[in-house]
């Protein structure tokens, strides 16, 4: 059976919340930066979960639910999370788009975005998302172009082409 993180408590009031304490890079062991919002970052994940996987992270003071939010922070998050959710609409074009808000398993508001295509592991189910990342990461030539491309698409700009110390530092890190 598995539980609840043992120091939820201090997670939920943002003591040792990585979201929080990684910052605003553009690329770490979980994903490149495609979106810097004044509102959210949004990374595209390395791991190989599914084409298009895309982790939208709120960037203000740690909060847990969007209710916590006021209306013109509420309108901030959700207008950036669909400026990337057409991004990756337009670049994958996928047969849906899944939006899950969750925070099980850390306490932070985020939202993924998951393409959905005709080939996907659960069709016309919920996506089979686990707390674990899987130990499958996308190429890395791969990763880079998409993000490029994305970056593009939500107006940030061109990517920083990884230099082969940070492609060996997220994969040996990773």
């Amino acid at each position: 059976m598995t539980e609840w993180p043992r120091n939820w408590d201090e997670l939920t009031h943002g003591i040792g919340c990585e979201m929080c304490e990684n910052g605003r890079p553009d690329a770490s062991r979980y994903g490149v930066r495609v979106h810097a919002g004044r509102y959210t970052d949004a990374y595209l994940q390395r791991a190989d979960v599914q084409r298009g996987y895309t982790v939208v992270i709120w960037r203000g003071r740690h909060i847990n639910e969007p209710t916590e939010l006021d209306d013109a922070e509420a309108a901030g998050y959700w207008g950036e999370v669909l400026t990337v959710a057409r991004a990756l609409i337009s670049l994958y074009e996928p047969l849906k788009m899944n939006y899950e808000t969750l925070g099980n398993s850390l306490p932070h508001l985020h939202t993924h975005l998951i393409p959905r295509f005709t080939d996907d592991p659960r069709p016309g189910q919920p996506f089979p998302l686990s707390a674990q990342q899987p130990d499958a990461r996308i190429p890395e030539d791969e990763l880079w172009s998409d993000a490029r491309a994305l970056r593009k698409l939500t107006g940030l700009g061109e990517t920083p082409r990884a230099t082969q110390d940070q492609r060996d530092y997220q994969v040996n890190r990773g």
